[in-house]
């Protein structure tokens, strides 16, 4: 698994976009990321064996992953040198909400996002009747279409980021509790992208 996880950051240093860092890593790394003893492994490997690549993925694991890990990987990634992108330039935009709880068991949340002038945004639909979990969480760079098709499905509403984030941290805490409850295959992918916009919109 160790080895697994290293080759999967080779196509890291040769990446221009942010932001396709982050689907990369969040798609192979996020059915390991609460695995403290396989990160402690894999840290320690890259600390060890210093190139590109090991600074790449260094780098994107401590802006990804949770708790220790993401500590170690910090710590590691400062004795080597910084990759082409940069994760720190993340910016929040707008947010908006749409409630349709009471005729369709839903809300829609739609959150913005920029690296420099390259926005994107990512689309929730959370379950209401299901305990306000995550079913479907895509990411889109089509912002203004993405939000003129909510639009035409029901009334939005803006709010604030910290609003925003703080609903979706509680509806991934009970995801994340119990991850078999027919969640999207997109839910599991984009699972970290997520989490870590939570938070930096909540710290």
């Amino acid at each position: 698994m160790q080895q697994a996880v290293v080759d999967a950051g080779r196509p890291l240093p040769q990446l221009t976009d942010p932001l396709e860092v982050e689907l990369q890593v969040s798609a192979f790394v996020g059915p390991f990321a609460d695995n403290e003893e396989l990160w402690e492994v894999v840290v320690r490997h890259l600390r060890e064996v210093p190139s590109r690549r090991s600074a790449a993925l260094l780098t994107a694991l401590a802006r990804l992953l949770p708790g220790r890990p993401g500590q170690w990987a910090g710590e590691a990634a400062k004795e080597q040198r910084e990759p082409r992108w940069d994760l720190d330039q993340l910016r929040f935009g707008e947010c908006w909400i749409g409630d349709r709880s009471i005729d369709a068991g839903y809300l829609a949340l739609l959150c913005s996002y920029a690296y420099g002038d390259e926005s994107h945004a990512m689309v929730f639909m959370i379950d209401e009747i299901s305990g306000s979990l995550t079913r479907h969480a895509f990411l889109t760079r089509r912002v203004d279409e993405a939000l003129e098709r909510l639009k035409q499905q029901m009334r939005l509403e803006l709010i604030s980021a910290e609003a925003a984030h703080w609903l979706l941290s509680r509806s991934y805490d009970r995801f994340e509790r119990r991850p078999g409850l027919g969640a999207s295959i997109d839910v599991h992918h984009t699972r970290l992208v997520a989490r870590r916009r939570i938070g930096l919109a909540l710290n």
